[in-house]
């Protein structure tokens, strides 16, 4: 009895310790890119319609964007949902914080509040880099 449960626990070790690591390389993308995009395939070669049309919104900006296809993670694809209390794909993330998904982004890019704050953020980001 006491051999089994030692080995659930390791097991439960080992769970953790993925999701951990997962969740850590997503803090660091999400900190490492000023613009990053979560979604189902990539930018040229999107695999969903949602990814698609967020990708595109994306590309209209005008400004550089990092990107993660899900679909080539799945310890991404599973942890991200959790870890930001959003279910869905695609995720625009800027200046770490989730701005939401394929409807709030389009809306926001129709409605012309999208782009200012892409632009800011690119602008920032260069400048920054620049001063380096």
């Amino acid at each position: 009895m006491a051999q089994g449960r030692v080995q659930w626990v390791k097991i439960i070790k080992l769970h953790l310790g993925i999701t951990m690591e997962t969740v850590d390389k997503i803090k660091q993308q999400i900190s490492e890119n000023p613009i990053i995009l979560y979604m189902k395939g990539s930018p040229k070669l999107p695999s969903c319609g949602f990814s698609s049309q967020v990708a595109q919104v994306m590309i209209n900006c005008g400004e550089q964007f990092a990107f993660v296809d899900i679909l080539q993670h799945p310890d991404i694809r599973a942890e991200l949902p959790k870890f930001a209390n959003w279910p869905t794909f695609p995720q625009l993330w800027v200046e770490g914080e989730l701005i939401g998904g394929c409807d709030i982004i389009t809306e926001m890019y129709q409605k012309g509040e999208l782009q200012p704050i892409i632009k800011e953020t690119a602008d920032k980001f260069r400048t920054e880099e620049g001063a380096e």
